[in-house]
């Protein structure tokens, strides 16, 4: 009985991950449409644009799934005057109920240039390795891509990764029905993680 549970919670749980691919997919094209962004706004801004769409998707409220916008992560720590913020926070929370347990997943994001290598090393510094570390777990990452193409981005950060001789972790395309621009990338510590790239490059057009 208790491998069966497994299952079918396995089951529910890899359906409430694409639910919230779907959520933020949708976002993103929608905003696509709505030409609000710009392409000098800070990822925070971004953020809160696609959570706005997340927020007004009636699927959202058919799934009953709650969502919030730089969340914190609690972490173990002495509860002392300023404890909250020094937890790491990440920008999307998604979650609904299993029964009585609840299902969170996460979503990290990072602006990106082609031909802007700090932020392809912020990206790996401050958005894979914080997958790899376990300060996030639960969760993919998103690049914002803001200026150039998006194929020249990956291999720029593979390049860096490459230079770093973690050629094993560089990011690989994969098909996904959802989204075109879907990469994989693989650690041996936490095994899989999923980034999405999504282009605004054309928003202002």
């Amino acid at each position: 009985m208790m491998a069966l549970n497994t299952i079918v919670y396995e089951k529910f749980r890899n359906a409430f991950e694409q639910k919230c691919y779907h959520l933020i997919i949708d976002a993103y094209q929608k905003s696509l449409t709505e030409k609000i962004i710009q392409l000098d706004w800070n990822e925070n801004d971004i953020s809160s644009e696609l959570h706005r769409h997340i927020k007004e998707n009636p699927l959202r409220k058919k799934w009953k799934f709650f969502t919030q916008v730089e969340a914190h992560l609690p972490t173990d720590t002495n509860s002392e005057k300023g404890f909250a913020d020094k937890f790491p926070r990440i920008d999307f929370k998604l979650a609904t109920f299993y029964k009585d347990d609840d299902c969170e997943y996460f979503f990290e994001a990072k602006n990106l240039k082609q031909n802007d290598s700090s932020l392809k090393r912020r990206y790996i510094k401050t958005g894979i390795d914080s997958f790899v570390s376990k300060k996030y777990e639960n969760g993919s990452l998103i690049g914002y891509l803001l200026e150039g193409r998006t194929n020249e981005t990956i291999v720029g950060i593979n390049s860096l990764l490459e230079k770093d001789k973690r050629d094993t972790e560089t990011l690989i395309h994969k098909s996904n029905k959802l989204i075109k621009t879907y990469y994989e990338s693989d650690h041996s510590d936490i095994g899989t993680l999923n980034h999405l790239i999504f282009d605004f490059t054309d928003i202002s057009e």
